[in-house]
């Protein structure tokens, strides 16, 4: 199959799963108004910012995984830009590094409005999304990818999402950030499952690599359960309306029975289902910290 330029780069920014940029920067603006108030420019910026060091770790890792040989011929997930010939690793890269770029302009914004604070959030963010597959000791190749999903799809995030427009870290952005950053990494968890053969192959040591097929699942089912727990944990202390996101529930058990029933290319409608129910779970979840 051939495409177009413009469709490679697209296709290569893995679109299905920027749901775990855009909702962080929503739960961390609904805390925001939460706690006394909104500032709209800061809140375009971190999601041009989110949704720019996705981007190009998304691009980075294509990059990356071609050069290492972890993405070839027998790979089950999406169709890869790199190895399938649609961009030269060059153009990848470049446009990883325009996609960074835009990410730190927004950063420099987010400066001006709320502080120096942001640089070390900013330069962090940007440190991890290049040594998710870059550098000597690749975050995506150790096996602690997870936890940095986690971190920094999560808590810092919405926290740093909060911080720009109130100037405050709220126990509610990192509660938020916690349940968020649960589900973006069960993404990357079906992911990680779904390609244990070829990672094994080109020695990525992701987690399902290095425990198996049992273990990943159990982890997603672990991630599910923390992100679920957070509203119950929320209306234990009074806010009830934090239930609103246990409505994202039955998808996300559906996703759940469906990683314990399927494997392979299967898994690929299972990596995109999780992202919906993680968009629908960070949706309902603002509307309860709004309410």
């Amino acid at each position: 199959m051939s495409v177009g330029r413009a469709r490679a780069v697209l296709l290569a920014m893995r679109p299905k799963t920027l749901t775990a940029g855009i909702a962080p920067v929503v739960l961390g603006t609904a805390v925001a108004h939460a706690h006394g108030g909104v500032h709209l420019g800061a809140a375009a910026a971190c999601l041009v910012g989110a949704l720019g060091i996705q981007i190009g770790t998304n691009l980075f890792n294509d990059y990356e995984d071609f050069r290492r040989g972890a993405d070839t011929e027998e790979r089950l997930g999406p169709r890869r830009a790199t190895q399938q010939g649609w961009l030269t690793p060059g153009t990848v890269k470049s446009v990883a590094l325009a996609a960074f770029g835009v990410a730190f302009a927004a950063g420099l914004y987010l400066v001006s409005v709320a502080g120096w604070p942001i640089v070390a959030i900013g330069a962090l963010s940007l440190l991890s999304g290049w040594l998710y597959t870059g550098g000597p000791y690749p975050l995506a190749y150790l096996g602690v990818a997870d936890l940095f999903v986690f971190v920094f799809f999560g808590l810092v995030a919405v926290a740093g999402t909060t911080y720009a427009q109130t100037g405050g870290w709220p126990t509610d952005a990192l509660l938020c950030g916690a349940g968020i950053g649960a589900l973006s990494t069960a993404i990357l968890v079906v992911n990680n499952l779904r390609d244990r053969h070829t990672d094994a192959k080109a020695g990525k040591r992701t987690l399902a690599v290095r425990f198996g097929p049992a273990f990943a699942r159990v982890e997603y089912a672990a991630w599910m359960a923390l992100a679920f727990a957070v509203p119950v944990i929320a209306a234990a202390r009074g806010q009830v309306a934090w239930l609103f996101a246990l409505g994202a529930l039955p998808l996300a058990l559906r996703e759940l029975w469906g990683v314990y029933r399927t494997d392979g290319a299967e898994l690929n409608a299972r990596l995109a289902g999780t992202a919906r129910a993680t968009l629908c779970y960070g949706i309902l979840l603002a509307v309860g910290v709004v309410s």
